[in-house]
């Protein structure tokens, strides 16, 4: 799949900690009250505050991780201006990619300056975990253990560790989203979960809990029998309404579409129709699907079936929800499309502000798709190598922020 790659352009594999790279900018000045000899004078002496900040806006995240390291009157700007954060240029969002092994180290893509770097996240041991993010956090839930949950902002390495939800300790599915409030830096966590009925094959309980970070407590917000459907391990949050992926089971006869979202509404709470009755179904037979918020909207990525097979994917869409009704706002070229695999579940994706990333489950190549542009492109080169054929590789996307905390 590399081989298909348009860009071909060398990487550089740098830490973090390499970017907080010192220094300090002086101005040579020349008094004529000191008999015309030169002197050197720091810029910073000179510059106010807000003119720093204003300055500050316009640099890309990785020149102001640099900016934190100058000195300590530019840290404390950086770190607790307001006004910086929320008149800055748009961040685009970076990718962190990993492979399956005993730690969560991997490197994260800067699509601004077309550079991966090397990132161990903070908080989680291993890189089995279920992973959602939102405005600079990052909320993972252990595969092996859904009761332990974390948030985290990556490039801070600002971590906590939150309170076990409630319910069933060992579900056989369950997903988890994150939404950040810009204004209060507060945040929500939705957990659901999802288990068989007993000795039952038709009926699949959901629970839905929800987390949230000014109260630092979990209240169950929805409970429901699902009947020939389960729930499933991708889900999102969107303008106040949480989307989840679920899954026929196919018990009850044949399904043309094997997929459906359902949704719940965080703020107004419980409607008067079951989740199902509300449910939306999704716009064509789908191997797999990927749920992605947008600028506030609900944006699915989705692997296209094969007729009459709809286990074998033969091709990758992208759909925008609005008033309830799919609009596909593009489609995943063959030419970059024939190195994913034919298999049902074969690629990762994720997305914030108008970019949404795709990447192949058995390969280190990494596409974006720009929603405003439509247009599609290969990333620069991943320092990741493949070390065997059946080795895997995942990642997200996350905002690089500098004022969010855990």
């Amino acid at each position: 799949m590399i081989g298909l790659m348009e860009d071909n352009s060398s990487w550089t594999a740098l830490s973090v900690d390499h970017i907080r790279i010192s220094a300090f900018n002086y101005g040579i000045v020349s008094d004529p009250n000191n008999e015309g000899k030169e002197f050197p004078l720091s810029l910073d002496i000179v510059v106010p505050d807000d003119i720093l900040e204003r300055i500050f806006t316009f640099l890309p995240i990785v020149s102001m991780i640099r900016s934190t390291a100058v000195c300590k009157r530019w840290y404390d700007i950086i770190y607790s201006s307001r006004f910086l954060w929320t008149h800055m240029l748009p961040q685009r969002p970076w990718y962190f990619m990993f492979t399956s092994n005993e730690n969560a180290a991997g490197y994260a893509y800067d699509p601004i300056l077309r550079k991966w770097y090397d990132l161990e996240l903070p908080c989680i041991d291993k890189s089995s975990c279920f992973v959602s993010s939102s405005c600079g956090l990052v909320c993972f839930m252990d595969n092996d253990n859904r009761n332990a949950i974390s948030v985290s902002n990556p490039i801070t390495k600002d971590c906590r560790r939150i309170l076990e939800p409630p319910g069933e300790s060992f579900p056989d599915y369950s997903t988890i989203a994150i939404k950040v409030d810009l204004a209060s830096h507060g945040y929500t966590i939705t957990l659901a979960k999802s288990k068989q009925v007993p000795e039952d094959y038709v009926q699949w309980d959901f629970c839905l809990y929800k987390y949230d970070s000014w109260s630092s407590s979990w209240v169950t917000a929805m409970e429901e029998v699902f009947i020939g459907w389960r729930g499933g391990d991708d889900s999102v949050i969107c303008d106040g309404v949480l989307y989840c992926l679920i899954h026929s089971t196919g018990v009850l006869g044949n399904v043309d579409r094997r997929h459906s979202i359902i949704m719940y509404d965080l703020v107004a709470g419980p409607s008067k129709e079951s989740l199902m009755q509300s449910s939306i179904p999704v716009p064509c037979s789908l191997t797999c699907g990927r749920l992605v918020n947008l600028r506030e909207k609900l944006v699915m990525v989705g692997g296209i079936a094969k007729h009459n097979r709809p286990d074998i994917i033969k091709g990758i869409g992208i759909w925008e929800l609005n008033n309830k009704q799919w609009q596909q706002v593009g489609r995943m070229p063959h030419k970059f499309f024939q190195g994913f695999g034919e298999f049902d579940d074969v690629f990762a994706s994720s997305g914030t502000d108008d970019l949404v990333y795709i990447q192949s489950y058995g390969a280190t190549a990494l596409l974006a798709f720009d929603m405003k542009q439509k247009q599609w492109k290969w990333s620069a080169k991943c320092p990741v190598s493949k070390r065997f054929p059946l080795q895997l590789f995942t990642g997200f996307c996350f905002e690089p922020r500098l004022d969010i905390t855990a």
